[in-house]
């Protein structure tokens, strides 16, 4: 919904106390303004600044005001009212003076009073930051980032000469490169590409959209270009994701997918390359950038990655190694909560969401992962990535020989249950060292014998939990007789 709809329905319902949380005051406060124009409401503006300016037929405030007094602007408040008129007070990062306890309270008795006088307080902040005395005495409003329409007017405004603006499908990639920026964002990053290549093209966008990810902290854009072709094994997996993100359906979309192995199975490489198969971004959000210090803070910061993340959608959510960011969840104790209230966030927007944001996420350890993490309608799938088998070992050898320029004249060495990250680093290695494979083996010591007995329990779990990233099905593993481990789809031991 619009920051004008929602604030006139809570103005209507009389919320005298109104936060918006928003990265663009100047443009928020331009919606309200016009909004208070279109209604003949009556509009004070303050700011550290520029102290307080009004529009309207407001009475003016004490002549003693000035700009270095927020505690005097809120007691102006009064001043504004009119029998017949609401009066909005819009105050501008005032969550920097919420530390004093006498602003504190001339806001709690403002707030009290509004209802009476039809006067609102109107807070325009980057974040939520409420003392307790006051955070029933507020209603929170989102002010949304630019969606595809408004983003469409921006270009359309800067690109005026024959040729800089392009058309149809040229002109759906800006767009989708522009979503997630703020206005400005947008309006100086289509400036720069105007500037650089005489047209709008979404390689520029793209590059600064990159810089402002990387100043939150909280997400990174990957802008690698791995695909499919470089990772060997994981057919059914792929083949999964790739239908279920090419589905022709128009009033559902996929949820993603949780993947659960060993380190060095493929989960985060999968991940990269999935973006560009499908064409879509690829996000990745850092659980451990989400802490803060602060109380409130931690879950502050998810909600800000996840709306950056839907304000860019379609796109990949990638959250590698969820176990670790949320190993507290189950009892609280050592983070006083912070884990079970960001758990908590997480999953409400995993079931609810709306925009079409597909989420990978990751995990090498089950036992961290509360069990409502895993439920049906969280993910599309919850997939065990098992070490690669013969064949797929076969495949990483000659992507890795490929890559690092390795004939096929030296023979491999023994790689029986080895991942793709130590068939890769063997072929490294022998390249820098310019060794053989099969000397170079010797330096490697696989996970599989170096974590042996998680490696069980972890396949213990998944067999008949989890579907298998390698063939159809469900995953299964079993013993036979001569101690052999099976793998894959519903594999039954021998009769003999």
């Amino acid at each position: 919904m619009r920051l004008t709809n929602s604030l006139s329905e809570h103005v209507r319902a009389c919320f005298s106390g109104i936060w918006v949380e928003t990265a663009e005051p100047e443009e928020a406060l331009t919606e309200i303004r016009t909004l208070c124009e279109q209604q003949a409401w009556h509009l004070a503006h303050w700011n550290l600044e520029t102290g307080l300016t009004l529009s309207g037929q407001g009475t003016a405030p004490d002549a003693n005001l000035t700009a270095e007094d927020p505690l005097t602007a809120v007691r102006a408040a009064s001043e504004l009212a009119s029998a017949d008129t609401p009066a909005l007070l819009v105050l501008e990062n005032f969550h920097r003076f919420l530390q004093s306890s006498e602003i504190v309270q001339a806001l709690a008795e403002q707030l009290n009073l509004g209802k009476q006088q039809r006067t609102f307080l109107v807070v325009l902040a980057p974040t939520v930051e409420l003392p307790l005395e006051l955070e029933k005495r507020f209603v929170v409003l989102q002010h949304s980032l630019p969606d595809r329409e408004q983003l469409l007017t921006i270009a359309r405004e800067l690109a005026t000469e024959p040729g800089e603006l392009p058309e149809g499908q040229p002109l759906q990639k800006v767009l989708e490169a522009a979503a997630g920026l703020t206005r400005l964002e947008a309006e100086g990053a289509m400036s720069l590409s105007l500037i650089r290549h005489g047209q709008l093209q979404p390689e520029t966008l793209w590059h600064l959209k990159s810089q402002q990810l990387k100043k939150s902290r909280l997400l990174t854009l990957h802008e690698g270009n791995e695909s499919f072709s470089s990772l060997g094994g994981l057919q059914a997996l792929k083949a999964f994701c790739l239908q279920a993100l090419r589905s022709q359906q128009t009033t559902l979309q996929a949820k993603g997918v949780l993947l659960l192995s060993p380190p060095g199975c493929g989960k985060s490489a999968f991940c990269k390359a999935l973006g560009n198969e499908v064409g879509r971004p690829t996000l990745r959000l850092d659980m451990g950038a989400l802490m803060g210090s602060l109380v409130g803070q931690s879950e502050a910061n998810l909600r800000r990655a996840l709306a950056q993340a839907e304000a860019m959608a379609p796109c990949v959510l990638m959250i590698d190694e969820i176990e670790k960011g949320l190993a507290g969840s189950n009892t609280g104790a050592a983070d006083s909560g912070v884990s079970a209230r960001l758990f908590g966030t997480l999953l409400s927007w995993l079931a609810d969401r709306e925009p079409d944001v597909f989420v990978v996420a990751t995990a090498n350890q089950i036992e961290p992962l509360p069990a409502e993490l895993t439920r049906a309608e969280r993910f599309d799938g919850v997939f065990f990535v098992d070490l690669p088998g013969a064949e797929e070992r076969q495949a990483i050898w000659s992507i890795h020989r490929t890559e690092f320029q390795i004939g096929d004249e030296q023979s491999l060495p023994t790689d029986t249950d080895w991942t793709g990250a130590e068939i890769r680093a063997c072929c490294r290695l022998a390249k820098l060292l310019g060794n053989s494979l099969a000397e170079t083996a010797q330096q490697v010591v696989p996970v599989a014998v170096s974590s042996a007995e998680s490696i069980s329990k972890l396949r213990r779990w998944a067999s008949g939990r989890c579907l298998s990233a390698n063939q159809p099905g469900i995953y299964q593993t079993t013993t036979v007789a001569n101690g052999q481990r099976r793998r894959g789809l519903n594999i039954k031991p021998s009769a003999n």
